[in-house]
């Protein structure tokens, strides 16, 4: 459920282009090479000599299983197989960082963030097949993509231009497009940023993202092995998580409270005190997106994992990608039940919308 900001000026544009593809021999070779650190012993405890940093909790280092838990019948095979993993130690965001957090930010820095940035058409078709059209200029202008809170009918789930939007002007200032804003939202999740953006905030504040082994042992807290943040029992999700009830994409019955985006915090934490990891909106990684890595690294134990070389999406081959995690407000059993902590997606460098953002960590040797 993600567009890049490439392609989706180009499928507003009335011409929908279908990313197919593969890679030759010696990139599918390059991808199948992980990165793996030997330690003799894990980090576990918080150092006592060491505060938590403000708004952030200890993730307590440990071994796990990642990836598709046993008897999830919603995993998909890009989660398969499950495989042990060694982490150690770290500091986690309570929260998605927050409209306030990233205004501070802009206000420190004068960052400009990817949306809100003009349209570089020499820039943009770097990243597509030879020979893309131009879209119209009346496209190329700063933007987002938005969930259609209109549609009434779609024909076809595979089809996501039914329910997705290039909207012009639309940024992490302005949600919905020109006319909305962030007033009295200062407590909601930012939204429409790039991966290049969460980044410039963590070199801000001395923070980075998350590995997708820590974003999934963060979720799993104490209860490590469920396929929820709270444990299996699916039928706590409304009342767990902010996430799509009723028929995706035309009807929200708001059983959990909202339609859209939530304040951060705004239902239970898992065991650790972490809010929102499962729905709300999604978390981006520092990982780079395989469909296949999971089968590359199979029966090995990954010792802070930091994923693969490069990325592999053969329904995205042209544009790199980073894994993001928790899935967001669309999820729904239907079509995108990505509120499973073993749900993973990719997301394009370029890409942002107005259901994704990002949480960060600090390790030990960053305090």
């Amino acid at each position: 459920m993600k567009v890049t900001r490439t392609i989706s000026i180009l499928v507003f544009s009335s011409a929908l282009i279908l990313l197919v593809g593969c890679k030759n021999e010696k990139d599918k070779e390059a991808d199948s090479v992980v990165k793996k650190e030997t330690i003799t012993e894990l980090i576990v405890k918080q150092p006592d000599s060491i505060e938590a940093p403000k708004n952030m909790v200890w993730v307590s280092g440990i071994r796990f299983t990642q990836g598709a838990q046993s008897g999830d019948q919603l995993a998909l095979p890009r989660e398969k197989p499950a495989h042990p993993v060694a982490i150690d130690g770290f500091f986690i965001d309570k929260t998605e960082v927050t409209n306030a957090q990233f205004k501070e930010f802009v206000k420190a820095t004068g960052y400009i963030t990817t949306a809100e940035r003009p349209v570089d058409w020499e820039e943009m078709k770097k990243n597509l097949p030879s020979g893309t059209p131009k879209p119209v200029d009346s496209l190329l202008k700063p933007g987002s993509l938005i969930f259609n809170r209109e549609v009434v009918n779609v024909t076809d789930l595979n089809n996501y231009a039914q329910w997705w939007e290039w909207k012009i002007g639309a940024n992490w200032q302005h949600p919905q497009g020109p006319e909305s804003d962030i007033v009295d939202k200062d407590n909601y999740p930012v939204v429409h940023v790039t991966y290049e953006d969460a980044l410039a905030y963590c070199k801000w504040a001395n923070r980075r993202l998350p590995t997708e082994a820590e974003w999934e042992a963060a979720a799993h807290g104490k209860m490590s092995g469920g396929i929820y943040t709270w444990g299996d029992d699916d039928s706590a999700l409304s009342d767990k998580a902010n996430t799509w009830q009723g028929t995706f994409p035309t009807k929200n019955s708001e059983e959990d409270g909202y339609a859209y985006a939530a304040p951060v915090a705004t239902y239970d934490s898992n065991s650790l005190g972490i809010f929102d990891m499962s729905g709300n909106v999604w978390e981006l990684t520092q990982d780079w997106f395989s469909v296949r890595y999971y089968q590359d690294i199979s029966g090995k134990e990954m010792v802070n994992p930091r994923g693969p070389l490069d990325s592999y999406n053969p329904v995205n081959p042209y544009q790199p990608e980073k894994v993001i995690k928790g899935g967001s407000f669309l999820c729904n059993v239907s079509y995108c039940a990505s509120y499973r902590i073993s749900a993973r997606m990719g997301q394009a460098l370029d890409s942002s919308s107005d259901h994704s953002g990002f949480r960060t960590v600090a390790d030990l040797a960053m305090l």
